[in-house]
Parts: structure tokens; sequence; C-alpha cells
């Protein structure tokens, strides 16, 4: 057999986007969504991305075997949900892990839904009701050292979160704002002790420039879009997500999970296919950025496959930026 070596595609039986990472039980567990070609034309509202379920990976080791645990849940069993079950992800406390995954309603607006589990491979068993203030797409949630859990979120233009800038969902609002003012920001709130909702009112999350000024909203090349995700390295709060229609991941960084966080960089190039989404994780010593790209389906947008290749740090935090072609640093 081959020696298997990064970057590497996690599974090729299925096609499976936006790869969310965790050490669960000693492995890394991965839950990404499950891309299925609907036959729906492409346009801005990502109407083609029409999954109805999700799986669930495991691996022992980066470049070892990947298991498959089949259907963790189904769109048909989500009684508020009507269609596209995009990027969930997936958090334990207190013997439960808690799945937290967006689907649009019945009225079609996005809403972030709670399933649970006693086991990270699932099934999951979704709640009747969507969570009371959480909305938008792309549910990240992140353990800081003290327990809390925090959840992340939101995405522009398909993903509806500019509809909500006033606090109430607007369906009249343009997919993103323009010029001078500043760039929207994800959300972030602390999840209550139950797991199953906010304990707070989602706050707005502001990232800055280097010299200390907000992101503008045409700055596309640095303004979030969607897939925000957090980790924590050395004591530094690193909020990566992606800048979508310029197709890079990129991070900054703070010293709290609320922020504000100031824009340090590219961590991966653009991919083949139009969409990036990923998560960074930690085992056995070292770093891992999890993604996909649509090479395997021969760059079709909406079949997409997730990848796994190492992630490096320089001696002062920075992150050395991936080649997204090819998965490799862009400097030693």
């Amino acid at each position: 057999m081959a020696e298997i070596r990064l970057p590497r595609y996690l599974v090729t039986h299925m096609y499976a986007a936006d790869p969310r990472a965790h050490v669960f039980e000693g492995k890394i567990y991965v839950y990404p969504s499950h891309d299925i070609d609907a036959g729906i034309p492409e346009n801005d509202d990502g109407d083609h991305f029409a999954m109805v379920d999700y799986h669930v990976l495991s691996l022992e080791d980066v470049t070892g075997e990947v298991t498959d645990h089949g259907v963790a849940l189904r769109l048909e069993d989500v009684p508020w949900a009507a269609k596209q079950l995009w990027s969930n992800d997936v958090a334990y406390k207190n013997g439960t892990y808690y799945m937290y995954f967006p689907a649009k309603d019945h009225d079609g607006v996005f809403r972030i839904g709670v399933a649970t589990s006693s086991s990270p491979a699932g099934p999951f068993t979704p709640r009747p009701e969507p969570m009371k203030r959480a909305f938008s797409i792309d549910p990240a949630v992140f353990e800081d050292d003290d327990g809390t859990h925090y959840m992340y979120f939101g995405g522009i233009w398909g993903g509806q979160l500019q509809r909500w800038e006033k606090g109430t969902y607007d369906p009249t609002v343009p997919p993103e704002p323009s010029g001078d003012r500043p760039a929207l920001g994800p959300r972030v709130a602390r999840l209550a002790d139950d797991m199953l909702e906010l304990a707070e009112e989602p706050r707005e999350i502001q990232i800055l420039d280097p010299s200390g000024e907000p992101i503008k909203a045409d700055d596309h090349d640095r303004r979030f879009f969607e897939a925000a995700w957090m980790h924590k390295y050395q004591g530094t709060y690193y909020l990566s997500y992606s800048t979508g229609d310029t197709h890079k991941l990129v991070y900054a960084t703070g010293d709290n999970p609320y922020g504000p966080f100031t824009y340090r960089g590219v961590i991966l190039t653009p991919v083949v296919g139009w969409t990036t989404h990923h998560s960074i994780v930690e085992y056995k010593g070292k770093w891992y950025l999890f993604y996909h790209d649509s090479t395997l389906s021969g760059g079709k947008t909406p079949l997409r496959s997730a990848k796994v290749t190492e992630l490096h740090y320089r001696p002062d935090g920075s992150i050395v930026t991936l080649d997204g072609m090819t998965g490799l640093p862009l400097e030693e």
C-alpha cells in the first residue's frame, strides 16, 4: 500500500465539504457537509448547495484510515427545516455531543438548530425548534480554557447575515454593504450552560486592519464573508474566515473571544472551485488545516471534497501561507 502523505483527501466515495474538525475521545472527528448534484443552476444565493444530510468521519492518524460513520442527521428528521443543511459543527459537554447546524425554515430564512447524541459519531436527534437568537449560517463552537463555549456564526450574500443587521430579518437588504463603511462582521455569543440556546444577545465582531481601522466593505481581499472559525495558539485567539468572492482563507488575532481582532494575513490561497471553508485543530503536537476543493469533481462548484494538510506557525505566531493548489507552504 502506497504511503499517504499530506495534503490528502479524506474520502472519495462521496463529496464532503466544509470540514469542521475536533478531537474527541482521542481521535479526530470531522463534521462535513454532504454535497450532492441537486440539478439546480448556480446562483449567488447558493441554491445549488441543496444538501439533505450529514455524515461523520473519524481518523486516528491524519495519514491513516478514515472511517465514515454514515448518516448522522437527515433533513427530513428536522421538523422546522425545509432545505439546505449547510456547514455544521459539534461541541461536547457533560457526556453529550451537540451538533449545531443551519437550514432554511419553511419561510426561506436560515436558522440554526441543535441536535444531540451520546456519541461523537452520532446519530444526532434534533430539537423540534431552532435556537431562539441564532440566525444565518456556519455555526462554529469554540471551547475556551475555562470550559466556556462560544458560538461564532454568519455569512453574507446567500447566508443572509446582512438581512439581520438591524436586529430583525429584512429580505430587501442588498447582499452586502459597499463603499467605505465597515464590513459586516460575524456574530459571537456565549452558549448557555445547557448548550441548547445562546446565553446572551449575539455581538458583531469587529475586524481591524493593522492600523486599527475597521476593515472596509469594499476590501474584498480581507473582509469577512463566511466560515468563521476560532482557535487558540499560545494564548492568542485566532479568528479565521473565508473572503468569499476573492476565494481566500484569512485570519485575524485578538486577546479575547469577542474581539476586536486585527487582520494578520492569508492562511490559504484560492483552491479549485468557488468556495473555501475550513477548520484548524491541534492533534498529537501538530496543527492541521482541514479545507476542501472541487478538483475531484472536475471543478464543479457544488461538488467539493474535504482535505487535510499541516499548518505551520512562525516564531512570532503568524501563520505560514499555504498554496491552495498544492496545500503546501509558499515559503519554508
